[in-house]
């Protein structure tokens, strides 16, 4: 398992931590989002997902991965 923490923006609320968390869900990857430091810990098996596929979920939600 590879564990990566990506800095977010345009996350404010409880809806934006349960949009990220289910798109990782759905990718096999698993995240957790602390709105504070506008972070997303994601963990995911590198061998069946990669980075990119990872951001672009998240991009896909809304938000941006800086």
């Amino acid at each position: 398992m590879q564990n990566v923490t990506l800095r977010v923006e345009g996350m404010s609320c409880n809806h934006c931590v349960n949009a990220i968390e289910k798109a990782l869900k759905e990718l096999g990857a698993s995240g957790k989002v602390d709105l504070a430091a506008k972070t997303v810990e994601v963990s995911y098996d590198e061998n069946a997902l990669t980075l990119e596929a990872i951001k672009e979920a998240i991009e896909d939600q809304g938000y941006d991965v800086v």
